[in-house]
């Protein structure tokens, strides 16, 4: 069965980084779109950034330019690369895998905070 296990989340300062790692088994990784949602406290989850198989990547306005999503064929593998991170920023960071339907990983925390 389709697993996408997430990895690199964690506490991290305002204006820090961190990089967010995928990795997929058991799917064609390289046809599938990959993309990294959050869900923060008490809110709903809402797309962070999407990478087509392609490597076409879309960004919503609030991570634009900070965020980085990218992707490794030959690993499997999907990345997120978050700098000047904000305490709005603060969720759960999940990845997801659209392929004829949609797969989910468990999630990772990213806290921002001083």
């Amino acid at each position: 069965q389709v697993q996408l296990v997430e990895s690199g989340g964690g506490l991290v300062q305002p204006g820090g980084s961190l990089r967010l790692s995928c990795a997929a088994s058991e799917i064609s990784f390289s046809l599938a779109t990959m993309g990294w949602y959050r869900q923060p406290p008490g809110k709903q989850r809402e797309l962070v950034a999407v990478i087509t198989r392609s490597g076409t990547t879309d960004y919503p306005d609030s991570v634009k330019g900070r965020f980085t999503i990218s992707r490794d064929n030959a690993k499997k593998t999907v990345y997120l690369q978050m700098n000047s991170l904000k305490p709005e920023d603060t969720a759960v960071y999940y990845c997801s895998a659209k392929l004829g339907r949609d797969y989910w990983g468990q999630g990772t925390q990213v806290t921002v905070s001083s």
